[in-house]
């Protein structure tokens, strides 16, 4: 059994990641937007297309991780080598010059294309420690809600902070104000990172004689049917969740017409999504993982589709059914990733072949590009409704963004229950598949 201080440097390290992925969510598109002065339709299609990019990286990444031999294992290392390079890139992405339009688009692409590769070559190490630290299952939920607890504080401090911040450090000039702001959120991820490497162990390793090829590695992935139901699920999932959470600030600002608010609206999100990754744990221990998990998925749908009936004057309720979304959404959180775990260990007793690297990033890979074709869908959708920066909307407009946040991201749950009704590693099963590998290993 893993000591509680071993699952909490573990999660400061999502407490890190998600100080640059929450950032990314809620912030960057407006940030393009209203303070670069991009068009929202280009800022939609950077989005997909540098995410696109990441079939290629992602999967390299997972192997080159799986061969990692070092004295401190295979996945922590990543963690000391990336942590500074990735919050330089950081900063980057979020300073601006005095460039021409065009100048301004390729410095957009080149940065965050900078930004989406430094974080796949730390965030993948870093999500397959996870399924390293113990092969128990139940310790595996432990981990997970550890980890999305302590992932949503960074989402807490982001939300919390920036829009403050910016305004504190901009002084009227919000383009200093970001950079300034990105400045000090990448200084103390960078602290969390060292503190996630020195405060883990890795315990499960591959066989000892496993030599397998990259392309037996893609085989053998491509072998683990529960693998390819997770992935489906993952890109369904962020594909909504990110649009949701994308469109949050435009539906406060623009919707409610309550600007002054977005700060208090985004912070009670993540208060919900902590509570609601806080209570994982004792859910798995009482119901089944995978029909909760359908569950939950089918509440925040109905939540999502409540809200579009609410009125732009009733803000209580507003804010009620989005602290509600989140905890619901977010309680579901850890029993995914704890289901990735379980799917390595199918996959090994399947083929014969361990790449918990490779699985990782695979799956993280459709999470990301649901996180790319949720903000592309979140620019273009504001482009298809006539969305101007820093003006008042039309009714069309105010209704176009209303729909993208509620009637969307309810589908895309949906679907997630859907596809999850063929996943079939549950504790039973998954207690046979350890057996199993313990006769083999012996």
């Amino acid at each position: 059994m893993l000591q509680i201080k071993e699952k909490i440097a573990y999660g400061l390290g999502d407490t890190a990641s998600n100080i640059i992925f929450q950032t990314v969510m809620m912030f960057l598109l407006i940030y393009y937007t209203d303070v670069v002065g991009l068009s929202p339709a280009l800022v939609g299609t950077l989005f997909l297309v540098v995410r696109i990019f990441d079939a290629i990286t992602d999967p390299l990444m997972g192997a080159m991780a799986d061969r990692t031999k070092t004295k401190w294992g295979q996945f922590r290392p990543y963690l000391l080598w990336l942590a500074l390079p990735f919050c330089l890139i950081s900063i980057l992405a979020f300073t601006t010059f005095d460039l021409s339009e065009n100048g301004k688009i390729v410095y957009a692409f080149a940065t965050y294309t900078l930004l989406m590769i430094a974080y796949t070559a730390i965030n993948i190490p870093y999500s397959a420690l996870g399924g390293v630290l113990t092969a128990d299952p139940q310790e595996r939920v432990s981990v997970q809600s550890y980890r999305f607890v302590f992932g949503m504080l960074g989402g807490l401090i982001v939300a919390a902070g920036t829009m403050p911040l910016v305004e504190w450090f901009g002084a009227g000039d919000k383009a200093q104000g970001y950079q300034y702001t990105m400045i000090a959120m990448s200084l103390l991820g960078l602290i969390l990172f060292l503190l996630c490497f020195a405060g883990t162990k890795e315990r499960v390793s591959p066989p000892k004689d496993q030599n397998s090829t990259f392309k037996e590695d893609l085989s053998a992935l491509w072998k683990n049917d529960q693998w390819r139901i997770l992935c489906l699920a993952g890109l369904l999932l962020l594909s909504g969740q990110v649009l949701r959470g994308t469109l949050a600030v435009y539906y406060v600002k623009y919707y409610l017409g309550r600007a002054d608010l977005i700060t208090l609206f985004m912070t009670l999100g993540m208060i919900g999504s902590i509570l609601g990754c806080a209570l994982a744990l004792p859910l798995s221990k009482k119901v089944c993982k995978i029909k909760a998990y359908i569950s939950l998925q089918s509440i925040a749908a109905f939540i999502c589709i409540i809200s579009y009936f609410v009125d732009s004057e009733q803000i209580f309720m507003a804010f009620t059914l989005f602290f509600l979304w989140s905890f619901f959404l977010q309680m579901a959180t850890p029993l995914l990733w704890a289901k990735m775990a379980d799917t390595i260990d199918y996959g090994h007793y399947k083929t014969g072949v361990r790449i918990t690297g490779m699985v990782y990033s695979a799956i993280v890979f459709f999470i990301k590009l649901g996180v790319a074709i949720g903000g592309a869908l979140a620019g273009w959708l504001l482009a298809y409704y006539g969305y101007q920066a820093d003006v008042e909307q039309s009714t069309n407009t105010q209704q176009g963004i209303l729909a993208a946040f509620t009637i969307f991201p309810a589908i895309g749950s949906i679907l997630v229950a859907w596809v999850m009704r063929w996943y079939i590693l549950d504790a039973k099963k998954v207690q046979f598949i350890h057996q199993s590998l313990k006769k083999t290993s012996s």
